[in-house]
């Protein structure tokens, strides 16, 4: 078995029940109806799903929750009432930065509420909840940005690779991250390819500065500490070093 047939069944071990996960979110679906309070203008399956990169054992799928711009109230009533409303209908949810992750039929979902900043354009206000703070998103730039890589497979196996070792490493930056490694590189060679990754990341995750391409003002690469890029770097360092790639990924 070559390096790539490897890469790929591992492709196939980690496939993603797309059936499933959009099944539970529309077992959701009505709780978050009644959470809009008639200002919820779309629910849509964003991030992994929407892209082609999730995995089995990650997010099984990002519901971004579109509230019209003259919804009352703070970004961050708008974050923790939605907790609330999931929590009070028995969803076992969990807050994240600026989601709210939630187990629906043995699925993970992570619900990503943003105020639309205006009628006419898809720019969101969201609430982030580790700096007490908001950042400006574009969903459908995000995606777009990511499908049009031509690195899904890529980055497919750097999630494995990032779930079966535990790191904080948010999705945006390590697509970022793994976009930017294979700039130059071949399409097709997956198994060089990962390997390229796994060097960019051991040798410049700790200092690269990616900015969010849909607000200038975000700079994604500072959505981890400097001790969670250190432990991304050893640990990139560490795999590196193995000499099969059941060392890498299994």
């Amino acid at each position: 078995m070559t390096s790539d047939e490897y890469l790929s069944g591992i492709l196939q071990k980690y496939v993603v029940n797309t059936a499933g996960a959009q099944a539970s979110g529309q077992t959701i679906y009505p709780v978050l109806e009644k959470w809009g309070n008639g200002y919820l203008t779309s629910a849509e399956f964003s991030g992994s799903l929407a892209k082609g990169t999730g995995i089995s054992i990650g997010t099984d799928a990002d519901i971004f929750l579109s509230l019209s711009s003259t919804t009352p109230g703070t970004l961050a009533d708008m974050y923790f009432t939605l907790y609330n409303a999931v929590t009070n209908a028995g969803y076992t949810a969990r807050k994240q930065n600026v989601s709210i992750g939630v187990k629906v039929n043995g699925y993970s979902i992570d619900l990503v509420p943003g105020r639309r900043q205006s009628q006419y354009v898809d720019d969101h206000s969201l609430y982030r909840s580790k700096t007490n703070n908001w950042t400006q998103t574009n969903v459908a730039k995000h995606i777009a940005y990511v499908q049009g890589s031509g690195r899904i497979n890529e980055i497919k196996i750097v999630k494995v690779w990032r779930q079966l070792q535990g790191l904080e490493f948010p999705s945006f930056f390590l697509e970022m991250a793994v976009i930017d490694a294979l700039a130059y590189a071949r399409t097709g060679n997956l198994a060089a390819n990962v390997l390229t990754v796994l060097d960019h990341i051991r040798d410049k995750i700790v200092t690269v500065r990616y900015v969010d391409p849909a607000n200038t003002n975000n700079v994604v690469s500072d959505d981890c500490t400097v001790a969670e890029k250190n432990a991304i770097a050893a640990q990139a360092e560490n795999s590196r070093a193995q000499q099969t790639w059941e060392g890498i990924v299994r």
